[in-house]
């Protein structure tokens, strides 16, 4: 995996969105050409379109990265590609068009543009027919070698089985930890130099992953195979690379403490991020309050009662602030006050709640806190007061997730459909550290785009 921005890239996403940029660029050139012959022009020297070009290109990537073309499935699925690359395209294409009456000097003519679309989407499928069998090719993945043959390393065999994953292993090493439960693993004692087994297998990467590691850590083998140029990870930081989490299984304080990540030098971040927020939350009222209105109609019209609710939620530092959402269940859905999870078919849900739930507009009013500073676009959803007490009971760290201020949309929840049970609330507590753990403004530009995913394709909407 490439490392961008305190962020991993598989190396095989990186290339192919690398070549996807290139064909749009080139698909930009010829629908140029195409129409000024068509029409008996002089196209005249590409470097008088290049701001064109560009913006025809970044304005369809985008869009492919926002619905997922990215995705596991849509990498090794051409099918799969094929639907999510029609999407984006389209998507793609109302940006463009948009582009074009706001800007018309930055943009193709109408014409050169979809002879260019058209260009983009044939080369672009032709390329992931081709790339589609080149993925899975041993080239495209890094070589591991796993010290361990236990709980933890079947671990990374399991992992190693899930389609799109970046890495192969080369064998496994057991270092008499504990119970084996890999029988293909070879014994350390019948190595004779370790760090000579390592180049022998051409691996460029070593993951310890010991069940017990007072007495069998391999110091002396780990600092020469170190010495050889190879990586050596703890299996911590190989899952969280290999996942976009923080394992939770794995994971324990010294390694949050001592890995990378949690740097307090985000002031220049923080402050963009702040004025992002505020720019964005002030055009979003401007733009969205219609629709507001118009939901919260609908919301009065099926049901007496508020059109709206405010509610206490837990933010940065546990501090409580009110947020404010459209009216998405009956007036007597929480007795007493008494918090309580939504479930699937949820029957508290009104019909108009259902619907404004699905597409998410009852999260619009947010768009105040977010001016406010009480939540930013991007961060960690904020909970119920009973939740996050409860919560950081039963889970290891969940308290940490309140160093980062709460968002609207989140890593988790471009990344975890919607939960209701406490083994959903862990997993989303493993984005969510890792969200706060490798936070950047990258990283929260590329949870925006995904949002359109979410928002295109929903999944678990409660």
């Amino acid at each position: 995996m490439v490392r961008l921005f305190k962020h991993y890239v598989p190396h095989a996403v990186l290339m192919l969105g690398l070549l996807d940029f290139l064909l749009l660029l080139v698909s930009a050139e010829a629908g140029w050409l195409i129409r000024n012959a068509q029409i008996g022009n002089d196209p005249g020297a590409i470097t008088n379109r290049v701001p064109q070009i560009l913006s025809f290109a970044l304005a369809i990537q985008i869009a492919m990265i926002g619905v997922g073309v990215y995705g596991a499935d849509a990498v090794n699925s051409v099918r799969f590609a094929a639907a999510r690359l029609i999407v984006a395209i389209s998507l793609g294409t109302i940006f463009v068009s948009v582009m074009f009456f706001l800007m018309p000097e930055l943009t193709l003519w109408r014409s050169n543009s979809l002879y260019a679309i058209g260009i983009a989407f044939l080369s672009m499928m032709a390329i992931r027919s081709v790339f589609g069998g080149l993925v899975g090719v041993q080239a495209f993945k890094t070589r591991i070698l796993v010290l361990g043959a236990g709980r933890r390393a079947e671990r990374v065999r399991e992992l190693a089985k899930q389609p799109g994953r970046g890495f192969l292993i080369a064998g496994f090493v057991g270092m008499n930890e504990g119970p084996q439960r890999i029988s293909s693993a070879i014994n350390r004692d019948a190595i004779e130099s370790l760090s000579d087994h390592v180049v022998n297998l051409n691996v460029s990467e070593v993951v310890l992953a010991l069940d017990e590691r007072r007495n069998a850590l391999p110091l002396q083998d780990l600092l020469r195979i170190k010495t050889t140029g190879v990586h050596v990870n703890e299996l911590s930081t190989f899952l969280e690379r290999q996942t976009g989490r923080v394992d939770l299984d794995s994971v324990n304080p010294s390694w949050l403490i001592f890995s990378d990540g949690f740097t307090a030098g985000r002031r220049l971040s923080s402050a963009s991020k702040r004025l992002f927020d505020l720019v964005a939350s002030c055009i979003g009222l401007c733009l969205a309050w219609p629709i507001i209105l118009l939901g919260a109609i609908a919301v009065k019209l099926e049901s007496r009662g508020p059109a709206f609710y405010a509610q206490r939620r837990v933010g940065l530092y546990g501090q409580e602030f009110t947020i404010l959402k459209l009216r998405s269940m009956r007036t007597d859905a929480e007795v007493g006050g008494q918090a309580v999870w939504a479930e699937k078919d949820d029957p508290r849900i009104t019909r108009v709640g259902r619907i404004i739930r699905k597409i998410r507009v009852d999260e619009l009013p947010q768009l105040w806190t977010v001016l406010k500073g009480e939540m930013s676009f991007v961060g960690p959803r904020p909970e119920r007061r009973q939740f996050v007490e409860d919560l950081e009971q039963k889970l290891r760290f969940y308290a940490e997730r309140h160093m980062v201020k709460p968002g609207i949309t989140g890593w988790a929840q471009i990344n975890y459909p919607y939960g209701a049970s406490l083994e959903d609330a862990r997993h989303k507590l493993e984005y969510d550290l890792y969200y706060a753990k490798n936070y950047t403004p990258f990283l929260d530009l590329l949870i925006l785009i995904q949002t359109a995913r979410v928002l295109l394709f929903p999944s678990g909407a409660r």
